[in-house]
């Protein structure tokens, strides 16, 4: 299944024109890099997932609508898989990707 590109229109429209971020395909989805660190992606299965970090996952994996993101059967810390209600929400959608932004802004650039 291919990533939902209405979806992905609306993630990168969240992304502003920031002029140091780029696109990537890549495991059946798009993936959105910060200074060359992954920020956000349309997953290829449906859905969106969030780079927040390990130091507040936890707080932020306790907030509605926020799920741990697993991939290949593991559960992948320092990322939020964002749930159908977040993705529906244009407000709620652009907080996630501003989280992700900052949080791959303070990520050495590749």
């Amino acid at each position: 299944m291919a990533y939902d590109e209405g979806l992905a229109d609306r993630i990168r429209d969240a992304f502003d024109n920031r002029p140091y971020v780029f696109e990537r395909k890549m495991f059946g989805g798009l993936g959105w890099m910060v200074h060359g660190n992954m920020a956000a992606a349309a997953l290829g299965a449906g859905g969106a997932m969030v780079r927040v970090g390990k130091d507040d996952y936890a707080d932020l994996l306790a907030e509605p609508g926020a799920g741990p993101m697993v991939m290949g059967g593991r559960t992948v810390t320092g990322w939020i898989r964002l749930g159908d209600d977040i993705c529906a929400s244009d407000v709620e959608l652009r907080e996630w990707i501003e989280r992700g932004i900052a949080f791959a802004e303070t990520l050495p650039r590749k």
